[in-house]
């Protein structure tokens, strides 16, 4: 009789492990995101309570997503980042140079409609 209560107890008790430790698994991504202080924790860590009713589908992503961030570098484009603000100076000054040719091709223009008028005026 007493092997009979040994037994459920111990049955209890690796139910409750394997259940609290499918929770702690299924909490590693949020514990990695709240570490590298990701600005998307919340969403990591509902994702997370969803995936255990999703059959652990969206756990993978979920780490993935998790530790693709980091606090020093963001998503690690920071070289795209300053590839970005050459390439707007660089527009911005081919937008002054438009402008610039804009302003000097009315002048052009009236003064070769004046040389055309003059010649056939004169042929």
């Amino acid at each position: 009789m007493n092997l009979d209560y040994i037994a459920l107890a111990l049955l209890i008790f690796v139910a409750l492990v394997i259940f609290y430790g499918v929770i702690v698994i299924h909490d590693i991504p949020y514990e990695i995101a709240k570490k590298r202080n990701h600005p998307h924790q919340d969403a990591i860590h509902h994702a997370g309570w969803v995936s255990l009713f999703t059959l652990h589908v969206l756990w993978p992503f979920l780490w993935i997503w998790a530790t693709l961030w980091q606090h020093d570098r963001g998503w690690g484009m920071s070289t795209l980042e300053h590839n970005q603000e050459s390439i707007q100076e660089e527009l911005n000054a081919l937008k002054q140079r438009v402008k610039e040719l804009e302003q000097q091709q009315p002048a052009s223009t009236t003064s070769s409609n004046d040389n055309q008028a003059q010649q056939k005026g004169e042929s």
